[in-house]
């Protein structure tokens, strides 16, 4: 009897450790980047993001200081769909599928992307199409996870993004702090950036990993043609 109260007493403080409330043994929980460089850790980060396929990206900063929020999903394929919300600049959403970018935005939006051009109250509301073969821009995972541009990173403290624990890697340049945060547990994903600075700061979250995202082009009658547009 004394030994299975002895027994007991040790489920139920395994059992604590694991929310929280009392530790377990003597091992320290393992740092899976242990005797990593604070570049390496970051390029194993922009393999493993990359190599998930998919993923979304929210967050919120500057641009030209003004204000901007964004929302976005990145197919496997390379295609996407997402928000933006420029503020006095208009709100827009976008998608690129089949080698096409379409985008539809408020007048504010057009206003602002032409110059305050007559075409704005034309565009409002209509899906725009633009050639985009090569797959350039905002679903380019391979630009934005560019390993040779995290150079000349610090690995400070670790800390925890939405409960998940991170370490976290930070560069300063030309007055600027971008500050990386890896997930410790489970694949090496990048969890947030954060840039501070004079110049565009920003925070955004990086989410979804795997997940499948299903990109569809606008209803033909809802569509114009750039090009088209331009030349009338």
């Amino acid at each position: 009897m004394a030994a299975n109260r002895k027994l007991l007493a040790v489920a139920v403080a395994c059992s604590a450790a694991v929310i929280g409330l009392a530790g377990c043994g003597s091992d320290e929980e393992k740092d899976p980047f242990e005797g990593m460089s604070a570049d390496k850790i970051a390029d194993k980060a922009a393999d493993a993001s990359k190599g998930a396929g998919s993923f979304k990206i929210a967050g919120e900063g500057k641009q030209d200081g003004k204000p901007l929020k964004m929302d976005f999903s990145i197919a496997k394929s390379g295609e996407c769909k997402g928000k933006m919300d420029g503020g006095a600049k208009g709100t827009a959403e976008f998608l690129v599928t089949g080698g096409t970018q379409y985008m539809k935005g408020d007048e504010a939006f057009w206003k602002d992307s032409m110059g305050g051009s007559a075409q704005a109250s034309r565009l409002k509301d209509k899906w725009v199409k633009t050639p985009n073969e090569k797959k350039e821009g905002i679903c380019d995972a391979d630009e934005m996870f560019k390993s040779s541009e995290l150079k000349g990173l610090k690995r400070e403290k670790d800390a925890e993004v939405d409960g998940e624990k991170a370490a976290v890697l930070t560069k300063k340049e030309s007055g600027k702090k971008s500050t990386f945060y890896v997930a410790t547990e489970g694949k090496p994903y990048f969890l947030k950036v954060v840039t501070t600075g004079k110049e565009d700061p920003g925070t955004m979250y990086f989410s979804d990993y795997g997940k499948p995202v299903a990109v569809k082009a606008p209803p033909a009658n809802e569509i114009m043609d750039l090009k088209e547009l331009m030349s009338s």
